[in-house]
């Protein structure tokens, strides 16, 4: 963009040209990503100095080097795939369950007034409710096994998701549809074309909440009652004042719910391009 300078001298002279810096973007975020790992990776060396000094007892903070050892053993043994592989069978399950009736119950709450007085006010009464809480009751309605946990899971999944997607159809504008009513457009298709496009960011967002609440939870199911799963594995290490594994666990949490985020990344840059 070019603006005039303000003329000195005559009025006869031309004035000069000038460049002006671009003002509109639009408070997008820039990329940060260099940045952060760099901060990651100094929190790591200063962890690890602070460890080989012996500034901090390794039974309470072992060093990042003792960690990776720990994961390094337990893969070769098999006995972290035999965790992991639990807990993702877990998290998958019940993830889906929760996302499908959260998706369904959410449009229908959304789009339905009647709907809409009867879900907000069951969906108000039991959201707070701790959903690890229910997993005795759980299991004594569903048998000792895999399905009270997966159930405690779609429980804590389902809410979120259903918040997340009847307050994203809210956020559509109602001008758009009454638009593609006005052209007699049947109602499935503005669902499709004109609801489900404005409610996606919501969508998506509510996928990457609901992800760390299917991890929070099968965490917490594990600890009460499995054999397998990385938060058994974290309460038996933690009994055995094995903090080196016990750390591997969390480590481990970590690189799952950064693999869950990232796989969420690509979703959103694929199914939001049009932003």
């Amino acid at each position: 963009m070019l603006e005039r300078a303000p003329s000195q001298g005559t009025k006869h002279d031309t004035s000069a040209l000038r460049p002006v810096a671009f003002r509109g973007a639009g408070f997008m975020p820039g990329g940060g990503r260099v940045s952060g790992w760099i901060a990651l990776a100094l929190v790591i060396a200063l962890w690890q100095l602070a460890g080989s000094a012996g500034w901090v007892n390794p039974l309470f903070l072992p060093p990042p080097s003792a960690i990776a050892v720990a994961i390094y053993k337990l893969a070769i043994s098999g006995t972290l795939w035999q965790h992991v592989l639990a807990s993702v069978v877990r998290i998958g399950s019940g993830w889906l369950i929760g996302t499908v009736l959260g998706v369904i119950v959410g449009f229908a709450i959304g789009l339905s007034t009647l709907a809409r007085g009867v879900g907000i006010t069951f969906i108000s009464a039991l959201f707070p409710i701790p959903k690890i809480a229910l997993l005795p009751l759980l299991i004594l309605w569903l048998g000792i096994g895999e399905e009270p946990k997966i159930a405690t899971i779609a429980l804590g999944v389902f809410f979120s998701t259903a918040i997340s997607v009847y307050s994203g159809v809210d956020a559509v504008p109602r001008n758009l549809i009454r638009m593609a009513q006005s052209f007699n457009v049947p109602v499935h298709a503005i669902v499709a074309k004109v609801v489900w496009p404005g409610a996606l960011p919501s969508i998506l967002a509510g996928f990457r909440i609901t992800a760390s609440v299917a991890l929070l939870l099968v965490v917490s199911a594990e600890m009460i009652g499995a054999q397998f799963g990385i938060g058994a594995f974290v309460l038996q290490a933690g009994n055995l004042m094995q903090t080196d594994q016990l750390l591997a666990g969390v480590v481990i949490l970590s690189l799952f719910g950064l693999a869950v985020g990232k796989a969420i990344n690509v979703l959103e840059a694929r199914l939001l391009h049009w932003r």
